[in-house]
């Protein structure tokens, strides 16, 4: 029986502010939106405030990440306060006007409203600081930095620190509570001050390092907290949330981590969490503020605090709603308590999905473009008004509605009589830049040709050139100066222009010694060695900061500049194909990355991906590109900086990856590789041939007819430079992937013929006609030698269980076949070996000559991959050099001399057990390698250093179903691949790691 509840709802005010404030993120500690003020019932626009530039939210495709989508703004007094995400300002408003009244600059984003405390702000940045600021005149008063050092890599677009401080302040008791780091295995860093001293209450610099169960079931990973939104404050506990996943919990008092029910709650998160009485709402359910465990299920929507409830709103109405308790049985047949939320009233279609807040008796409910008021004692609307944008935002304080939206516009309403608000808007200055250094620009930009990408400007003077080359390309320029006044002054000049945070950034630092983490800049100059000379560099010795493989540094003074351009990194290979190169060996020449592993650089997500259960082609790398493939298109992203450089439209060419529990590029292969100045990617028709440096389309070719002449289908494909390797798909042979409603119709995996093409003319060389059928997988090409089996269909891979559900599944039974070698040159047929060939992949090394017969016995694999045996032969002669019975549920991959799966290790060479112990939670990837790494999921990144010799784990992401983590190019490469996926991992994104530090 339930029992109504009497709420006793804390509407927590900080500190000594009056009644009238609103001094941080939705009223009070608890985020509770609500303030016991009244408004009255009509209201007028006093005033709208338009910033330059808008909101530049840091993760703006995932609905669970919504922190930064407005500037929200907090009262006190006569002033409005908000942050920039996009010049990385603090900024104070008139409340009467709108006008701004101070303004302070950060040296990053700030993704968060101010905190305000008695005569102080607290503001967190990107830049991973707390700056404590007058509430006056907006002077900096202190600065608290969480992590260990200044380094700056770039974050979602722009240069943030390492350790971007996203755990957003909140005050309670006088004591203010923020964190930094986002990437767990780099460092989470907690922390508790004292509001007035600024002295260290507690640190907590653990909390990523918990190892935990994670939101898949099953798995498990050295993966803990990544703050990620507006702290919350309870008497006891701190409630951290944790970006796409559940809040975490704190001991308020000490910071001893609590909880984090991340697995129990795998399917949901968000970044708001509201605190009402014994519970906190996060992302539409109620949990127990104690202990973190769920309580109830209220669904979707907003939701704000009322005396004696709460209002819930949606985007089909406003509830208001009482709490009840009940008991009810679990599992086991205990009683436990849990809370149901009895609807009291509704006020239908008005929408409130955006923001709902209460101001004594009145709720205001944002959505679409409208915010409306509700008065809760007739339950009727009594207001509304129409904003530019989504009104994300809402505040009351002073006897005004303040009003933020996604496009930046600030709003106040108050009960005068307007004619029309005033409209504040700061109109850009034109930049007068002398011709001293506009010629220096334009010779700089003779001298290198660079206009698009990342600039460093070092010593940059009163920012000249930097604003001289912002109008004359579209690059991101980053300018720094030892000289604190010098930054205050370009700042003031470059925000003048309405280029501040959009185009040019400028920070305080040692030129000589860039606090910017490696390898960013597509440009380097220097304002100084305009006068004083070229500065010191060589191709051997560029600056750290300077991309590999063209990165530019160009100083000097004009008429005599010098430009040193950096080359590619030694010994840091290639990932050329599906399995690395065209012997499938799935491991790089990689000889310089090696754990552990930590953030060089991370972004969005804005490629749209199939499902990471369809099981998408590996991204690939060359020469400091990656290419990665989507639903519709192929693109080349910079692998030093994350830009992406071009894309190639390729309709629906992976939508028929675009399902659950598909085989995809496990049988298909994939469809591109890269050789050498071109990329080659088909769409089954037709073959294109695309310049790697621009995307631009160089060829096209048809695939060759089937032997009865009709038209060809492009299969397998693969090129060495020299030659264009492709096979004749059976679109005849449909296998199925006997998992529910996976139609595996339009995937390929068997071919007719394999031939080779002149990748300069698109001229056909040589065809080799099977007798039987050959598997994509059992296709390997290396040392003058294309190999593989042709053999007859097996049975029972065509079997449908859906449709024949009545039909016992017939027995698995694959004629043996023949292994055969072709000359590439000639096409002709250089060997065969019909003896006891078995298998169904084919790995070739060429170091040793060795060409390894396998299964590929893996999860989701069709019927005939039975497993259980391995074995090589001689490239050279196909003389088979051992075999042998193995278990291992991985492709294998080779190493040098050392095949690895996992189930175990063999020497290549003979064949004899190698000592390897590989473990790992749950994960339905496979293996990628260099010569030190070796790469999987395991719950998350998991990573095995073979110089270290113990399993690792990088936090707080997931990796894909089959490859997609790339140990290429001196680093790691994680381009997202999770589409679909609906575990709360704390983050998604597209990023690149550096190892050894």
């Amino acid at each position: 029986m339930k029992q109504l509840l009497t709420l006793a709802i804390v509407l927590f005010v900080v500190a000594t502010a009056t009644a009238a404030d609103w001094p941080t993120y939705r009223a009070d500690a608890q985020r509770s939106g609500y303030t016991s003020e009244q408004l009255p019932r009509e209201l007028s626009p006093a005033w709208k405030y338009r910033p330059l530039h808008g909101p530049n939210p840091a993760w703006p495709r995932d609905d669970r990440m919504m922190f930064d989508r407005a500037f929200d703004v907090t009262v006190a007094g006569s002033l409005a306060f908000f942050g920039s995400s996009e010049d990385g300002r603090v900024v104070a408003l008139d409340t009467a006007t709108g006008r701004e009244r101070w303004s302070f600059f950060t040296d990053g984003p700030v993704r968060f409203a101010p905190t305000v405390w008695k005569d102080r702000v607290f503001a967190a940045s990107d830049d991973g600081c707390l700056y404590v600021l007058s509430m006056a005149d907006g002077k900096l008063l202190d600065r608290w930095r969480c992590g260990t050092t200044e380094e700056m890599i770039l974050g979602n677009g722009r240069m943030v620190s390492r350790w971007p401080m996203r755990g957003a302040p909140v005050v309670y008791d006088d004591i203010v509570y923020f964190a930094s780091g986002v990437w767990q295995s780099g460092g989470i860093f907690i922390r508790a001050h004292d509001a007035a001293t600024g002295k260290e209450v507690w640190r907590n610099d653990e909390a990523g390092k918990i190892y935990m169960p994670q939101p898949h079931g099953n798995a498990n990973a050295e993966s803990g907290v990544s703050p990620q939104g507006h702290f919350v404050a309870t008497a006891e506990q701190l409630i951290v949330p944790t970006g796409r996943a559940v809040p975490a919990g704190f001991s308020r008092r000490t910071g001893e981590f609590k909880y984090y029910h991340l697995q129990a709650n795998g399917r949901v998160g968000g970044t708001l969490a509201v605190a009402m009485g014994e519970n906190f709402y996060n992302a539409g359910n109620a949990y127990d503020v104690k202990t973190g465990d769920l309580r109830a299920k209220l669904g979707p929507g907003t939701v704000a605090a009322m005396p004696g409830g709460l209002v819930n709103g949606t985007a089909t109405g406003v509830k208001v709603m009482r709490l009840a308790e009940t008991e009810v049985p679990d599992r086991k047949g205990k009683m436990v308590k849990k809370v149901a939320h009895e609807t009291d009233w509704t006020a239908d279609k008005i929408d409130g999905s955006a923001a709902v807040i209460v101001a004594g008796k009145t709720i205001f409910a944002g959505g679409g473009t409208t915010v409306t008021a509700i008065d809760t004692d007739s339950r009727q609307k009594i207001w509304s008004a129409e904003v530019d944008g989504a009104p994300l935002g809402l505040a009351v304080a002073g006897g005004r509605l303040f009003v933020s939206t996604d496009r930046g516009t600030i709003y106040a309403f108050d009960s005068g009589k307007h004619e029309s608000p005033a409209v504040i808007q700061a109109t850009p200055q034109v930049a007068v830049v002398d011709d001293f250094f506009q010629k220096a620009a334009d010779e700089i930009i003779k001298q290198t040709g660079v206009k698009e990408g990342y600039c460093l400007d070092l010593d940059c003077g009163d920012g000249s050139l930097a604003l001289a080359l912002a109008a004359k390309t579209n690059l991101q320029i980053y300018a720094m100066s030892a000289s604190a006044d010098d930054v205050a002054k370009v700042r003031k000049r470059v925000s003048e222009a309405g280029l501040y945070g959009v185009r040019i950034t400028v920070h305080q630092g040692d030129p000589k010694a860039p606090r910017y983490g490696k390898y960013f800049a597509d440009l380097v100059v220097s304002s100084r060695s305009l006068r004083e000379g070229p500065m010191i560099a060589t191709v051997e010795n560029p600056p750290a900061v300077l991309r590999p493989y063209g990165g530019q540094l160009c100083s000097g003074q004009p008429g005599a500049m010098k430009v040193v351009t950096r080359g590619a990194l030694a010994n840091t290979g290639s990932w050329t194909h599906q399995y690395s190169d065209l012997g499938n060996t799935s491991c790089s020449t990689d000889d310089v990355v090696k754990g552990p592993l930590r953030a060089l650089w991370f972004r969005d997500v804005d490629l749209e991906l199939p499902q990471r259960h369809g099981r998408g082609p590996a991204p690939l790398f060359y020469e400091g590109r990656m290419f990665a493939e989507g639903l519709h298109e192929l693109r080349a992203v910079d692998a030093y900086n994350g830009r992406t450089l071009w894309t190639f439209a390729l309709p629906d060419v992976l939508t028929s990856y675009n399902q659950d529990h598909l085989s995809g590029t496990a049988i298909t292969g994939s469809n591109f590789c890269v050789a050498g100045k071109h990329v080659f990617v088909h769409d089954k028709k037709n073959c294109y041939k695309l310049d790697t440096a621009t995307g631009e389309k160089v060829a096209v070719f048809p695939a060759p007819p089937q032997v009865d002449g009709t038209p060809g289908m492009w299969g397998y494909i693969a090129c060495d430079g020299e030659t264009l390797f492709g096979s004749l798909a059976r679109a005849e042979v449909k296998v199925r992937h006997n998992w529910k409603a996976a139609d595996m119709n339009e995937l390929l995996s068997e071919s007719s013929a394999l031939f080779a093409i002149d990748p300069a003319n698109g001229k056909l060389r040589w065809r080799y006609d099977a007798q039987q059928s050959i598997r994509h997988n059992a296709i390997a090409i290396g040392s003058g030698r294309a190999y593989l089996i042709d053999r007859p269909l097996a049975e029972g891979d065509t079997w449908d269980p859906r449709a024949d559900a009545k039909v016992k599944p017939p027995v698995i039974k694959q004629e043996p076949g023949r292994l055969v070698a072709i000359d590439i040159k000639t096409g002709k047929t250089a060997w065969t070996n019909d003896q006891d060939i078995f298998g169904t992949l084919l790995a070739y090394q060429a170091d040793q000559d060795s060409l390894l017969m396998s299964y590929q016995s893996t999860r989701f694999k069709l019927p005939s991959e039975v497993g259980g045996r391995i074995a090589m032969h001689r490239g050279a002669t196909g003389e088979r050099v051992w075999a042998k019975d193995a278990t291992y549920t991985t492709r294998p991959l080779i190493n040098g001399g050392t095949i690895y799966t996992q189930g175990g290790s063999w020497d290549l060479a003979t064949g004899a057990d190698r000592p390897f112990e590989f473990k790992r939670s749950y994960g339905c990837g496979q293996l990628a390698g260099s010569k030190h790494m070796l790469l999987y999921r395991s719950a998350t990144l998991g990573y095995l250093d073979l110089t270290r010799g113990y399993p690792e784990d990088f936090g707080g992401i997931r990796p894909g179903c089959w490859i997609n983590a790339l140990p290429v190019g001196g680093l790691v490469l994680l381009p997202d691949a999770s589409a679909g996926c609906s575990c709360s991992y704390q983050n998604r994104s597209w990023m690149a790691l550096e190892g050894n530090w």
